[in-house]
């Protein structure tokens, strides 16, 4: 039988506000047996950039990561965001270590070609993550901290969707643990109405997903968010909820299932 391992990712929003952040981080850190944390920052670089004077350029709600910009997400995401969070683990008694793709090469991808016409920059698309190595740092008690970043092989880092590392670290760490993986953030899970918070979908199936897509029910930022989700639990991922961030005890929010 495999031991139990949860993946929490959470989102910038929540990464920015300091209560919702320190309340997650305390729930995280009371979460028994094996646990990896990933976390986005999308928000915290957006302010840093415009500090700095460089513009944030989005498409469809994704950015678009110039020379400028990509030095912009690396010291915010592998830096000031990942640090804080593993030393506020620390503080909470989980011996955490902060990665992104680079590290010990656990997360490798390629520059997304061009999409539609648009230019992402140096966007990454993950190839490979891998579970044997991240499982050295969680056998051995550490808990790995996982920064939206990873690296081509050719000595170049890639800003990489927080999502998707998500979803790529509980597919590749699968075959060797049960996964549960909770995409937390602002909102009690995936919602009919996003404005009307008791409007919570219970479960999605593909099926369910490819017609509230196409009835307009889920748009935006929760597409490939509920796409990330789909193909974790359809690679071997054993449960995947969208769910709050004050809500990360696998009982609440809206679980994703196979068909």
């Amino acid at each position: 039988m495999k031991e139990k391992l949860t993946i929490v990712k959470v989102g910038g929003a929540v990464v920015e506000d300091e209560l919702q952040l320190s309340q997650l981080l305390r729930d995280f850190s009371a979460i028994e047996g094996r646990k990896v944390l990933v976390h986005g920052g999308g928000r915290r670089a957006t302010k840093v950039a415009e500090q700095l004077g460089i513009e944030t350029k989005m498409v469809n709600g994704r950015r678009i990561t110039d020379a400028q910009m990509l030095e912009v997400v690396t010291m915010v995401y592998g830096g000031l965001v990942n640090k804080q969070v593993v030393a506020r683990l620390q503080a909470n008694g989980i011996n955490a270590i902060g990665l992104t793709g680079a590290d010990a090469n656990v997360i490798r991808s390629h520059k997304r070609p061009l999409k539609d016409g648009i230019d992402y920059g140096f966007v990454g698309d993950v190839d490979q993550a891998d579970g044997a190595m991240l499982s050295r740092f969680i056998e051995a008690g550490i808990t790995p901290v996982m920064a939206p970043l990873t690296h081509n092989g050719e000595g170049h880092i890639l800003n990489t969707n927080a999502d998707t590392i998500a979803s790529e670290t509980a597919k590749a760490l699968a075959s060797l643990y049960d996964v549960t993986l909770i995409y937390s953030f602002e909102k009690p899970g995936v919602m009919r109405n996003p404005d009307d918070d008791t409007s919570l979908i219970p479960e999605i199936t593909r099926a369910d997903f490819e017609r509230y897509k196409a009835d307009g029910t889920i748009s935006g930022g929760m597409l490939p968010k509920i796409e990330n989700a789909l193909a974790a639990v359809e690679s071997g991922v054993s449960r995947v909820i969208i769910t709050l961030a004050t809500a990360i005890d696998g009982h609440h929010g809206t679980i994703i299932r196979s068909e």
